[in-house]
């Protein structure tokens, strides 16, 4: 009877430690804007919180809302997990909508994430079906021994999961799990997206995550990678409600087990037990453990936190590795393993005695910091941490070397501008690589601890993963090594001809508004398949601006688009990505949108924006042609036989 009332107390003491909202796992709180107390915001977002909090329903688990306008307008939504009932859902928000007040006062941009639930609210939408980049990665700390089957295994449910919750249900919500041939190990899946998501957008964000997990969770028996608009989780054991929607056969290979729990043998004379005592112990032992590992946070099987975007990397000598090792990962910077050159120096491919393939920039002398302040600037890079930024992995000062992830797939220009490489683009997978560089740059420039102008965006600097997602190279080298910057004046114009703005050019005036024309030249790049050879490269029949804008004006897109797509993409989509990146090289910054409104564009189907007029730089035929040009909105865009006059 006192093992039983143990048990009991045990259970109450567990149900009062993980309440109906679930574990509080953490919390991103946006740093760079603030309100005030007494303020229009805060009243708008005490509204939104309260909308968000009574509109949640079982059915949906998701609710979605604006209040305010302008500069006062909020935006916010939550996400119940899908496998909880009302009463748990509305806890788990109620929660929420105080804590987030709480951890984060003051700011304009916050995420909080519980075991149940999410919410997210923002004056810029980065919580909206274009974002997702605010995360929460977290990893169970044991290992699995011989992890190459068990990967294979959680990635394979993984994508299994994905497809399900995209494509086969409207909840967006779905479960699964897959067995090892011997029955001796089961994966559990849980994947969900936000309902404002389409399917092909929920599935594409999925992948994104699934894309994420061999970089922080190899190996590990269960992990999350939690953003604002899907989430993914897996364990070594059942952790939701229900059935798996999703069973996955055994694969004929047996799957790595883990080590065998011991349990020590029972003393003699205390053998004979009822079968109740031995299915109730357990679950009290369990109880008991689950209690220990919220109260201790020391056990083994704690889910820690890995990564998230508040915190990043801090400590630089981490970051620090000796030349030695990179001459040696190099072959000692031989020629053979170069893989390009660009304004800030040299890239070789080196492979690290651990197996790990990397890229070596070796940075030309002319930097005019000391090392300590070379240090610091380090450490913040290091931070900058997203889907579409080449991850900078450390660092040599003997000779100033960064080291990055290796990315297979080279640079955009190797493949966009080569007449047969180019046909591995199709329009699909164009248009992930416009929006991709569209959510780094907006990350660069709004979300991310420093505001970052890359300087010189190119073809050359997007490099291509294994799945063609881009990656921003580059980043962070003109705030690193163009030390005489003031106040976006600079004397050292850092950048290529075609791409960079004219006030930067010639003047060398810089803001966030030269980048946004940058970008505008790559997606025209992209659209027509067209380099860029710049407004000095007279042998050109036609630069390229005068050239889209020619035939804007005429009415003529079809004949722009590069020839290698043939026929096979959607009209209206192609006249948004022109339309937009026309917008974006107006020779007026102020007429350039930012790229928070480009990323909004691009994932808007009826969004009403204003028609561009003549770009900058426009050499030839633009006078004439400029003279028909009437005003176009993305609404009329959506309408796939509208032409842009």
């Amino acid at each position: 009877m006192m093992s039983l009332i143990s048990i009991v107390l045990s259970c109450l003491l567990f149900l009062h430690l993980h309440p109906a909202s679930g574990y509080f796992l953490g919390q991103h709180c946006g740093t760079r804007q603030n309100y005030t107390a007494n303020s229009t915001y805060l009243s708008n977002l005490n509204h939104l919180l309260a909308s968000l909090t009574s509109n949640t329903s079982l059915d949906s688990g998701f609710s979605a809302a604006t209040v305010g306008h302008a500069a006062n307008q909020v935006s916010g939504h939550v996400l119940c997990r899908g496998d909880i009932n009302t009463t748990v859902c509305s806890s788990c928000v109620s929660s929420a909508s105080q804590d987030i007040l709480r951890l984060c006062p003051g700011s304009k941009n916050a995420t909080i994430w519980y075991d149940n639930c999410l919410l997210c609210y923002s004056n810029r939408n980065f919580c909206s079906s274009s974002n997702n980049s605010n995360q929460l990665i977290m990893h169970v700390q044991q290992n699995i021994t011989d992890h190459s089957l068990f990967d294979k295994l959680v990635d394979k449910l993984m994508n299994a999961v994905a497809d399900w919750a995209a494509y086969n249900t409207s909840r967006m919500f779905a479960t699964g799990k897959v067995k090892s041939t011997d029955d001796t190990l089961t994966i559990y899946a849980l994947v969900q997206c936000t309902h404002d998501l389409s399917r092909w957008q929920c599935r594409q964000c999925l992948q994104k995550l699934i894309g994420d997990m061999p970089t922080w969770l190899d190996g590990k028996q269960g992990g999350r990678i939690l953003g604002v608009q899907c989430i993914i989780m897996y364990k070594v054991f059942s952790f939701y409600n229900g059935v798996s929607m999703v069973q996955l056969p055994s694969p004929a290979a047996p799957a790595p087990v883990m080590p065998p729990l011991v349990i020590p043998a029972a003393k003699q004379g205390k053998k004979k037990v009822t079968s109740t005592v031995l299915i109730v112990v357990p679950i009290a032992t369990a109880l008991v453990l689950s209690i220990c590992i919220y109260l201790r946070r020391k056990s083994k099987w704690k889910e820690v936190l890995l990564y998230d975007t508040e915190r990043g990397i801090t400590d630089v000598e981490s970051l620090l590795l000796r030349l030695s090792t990179l001459r040696a990962a190099t072959a000692n910077f031989s020629e053979i393993n170069k893989l390009g050159q660009g304004g800030f120096g040299t890239v070789y491919k080196g492979i690290l005695p651990d197996g790990q393939e990397i890229a070596v920039k070796r940075l030309s002398r002319d930097s005019r910091q000391g090392i300590g302040e070379l240090k610091n600037e380090l450490a913040l890079v290091a931070k900058l941490q997203h889907r579409n930024l080449v991850r900078l992995l450390g660092a040599c000062l003997e000779e100033k070397l960064l080291v990055y992830e290796y990315v297979p797939n080279r640079s955009l220009d190797t493949i966009l501008f080569d007449p047969e490489k180019s046909k591995q683009l199709d329009w699909g997978t164009r248009f992930g690589i416009v929006v991709g560089i569209a959510r780094g740059l907006l990350y660069l420039h709004e979300d991310s601890q420093l505001r970052i102008i890359h300087r010189d965006l190119k073809a050359s600097n997007i490099l291509l993963d294994a799945d063609m997602n881009p990656k921003i190279s580059d980043f962070g080298l003109a705030r690193l090594f163009g030390g005489d910057q003031i106040q976006g004046i600079t004397t050292r114009v850092a950048g290529t001809f075609g791409y960079m703005a004219p006030e930067y050019s010639t003047l060398g005036h810089f803001s966030i508004k030269s980048d946004v024309f940058s970008f505008g030249v790559l997606i025209l790049e992209v659209v027509t398949g067209r380099k860029n050879g710049g407004y000095f490269e007279y042998q050109q029949d036609e630069d390229l601006l005068s050239y889209v804008w020619g035939h804007w004006t005429n009415g003529t897109m079809e004949e722009i688009t590069d020839p290698s797509l043939g026929m096979n993409y959607p009209r209206s989509e192609v006249l948004t990505c022109i339309h937009i990146g026309l917008l974006c090289v107006q020779k007026n910054p102020a007429d350039r949108p930012s790229m928070s409104t480009v990323v909004l564009m691009l994932s808007s189907d009826n969004l009403s924006i204003k028609a561009p007029s003549m770009p900058a730089f426009c050499i030839k035929k633009c006078r004439q042609s400029s003279s028909k040009s009437v005003p176009l909105s993305l609404n009329e865009l959506s309408v796939t036989e509208v032409e842009p006059r």
